[in-house]
């Protein structure tokens, strides 16, 4: 695995019965060019930590609207996280250690 950037999103479910439509959506997915590979953690009941790993920066900033796209189709299964951050708490930058 060649990945040199990543992201992380912290979103929460509705309700915990979301868990298999959210799953059914991230795998019907089509992954865009650079997404080397993605993680889904369950972290509580209805909390989750998606984890994509990227070819460059360069990667994931021309995946963000077909990023968007797909979130745009989740928000109706999300909850708010804050008023400042809305439903997803996302975070990306250079990989620094893996192994």
């Amino acid at each position: 695995m060649a990945a040199g950037f990543m992201n992380c999103v912290r979103a929460r479910l509705k309700q915990a019965e979301l868990w298999e439509e959210y799953l059914a959506q991230m795998a019907a997915w089509e992954r865009p060019a650079g997404l080397v590979s993605m993680h889904i953690a369950r972290t509580s009941e209805r909390d989750l930590c998606f984890v994509g790993l990227w070819d460059s920066e360069d990667a994931i900033a021309a995946a963000r609207p077909q990023m968007i796209a797909l979130l745009d189709q989740q928000r109706p299964m999300l909850d708010e996280l804050s008023v400042d951050l809305g439903c997803t708490d996302p975070v990306s930058g250079p990989l620094l250690l893996s192994d």
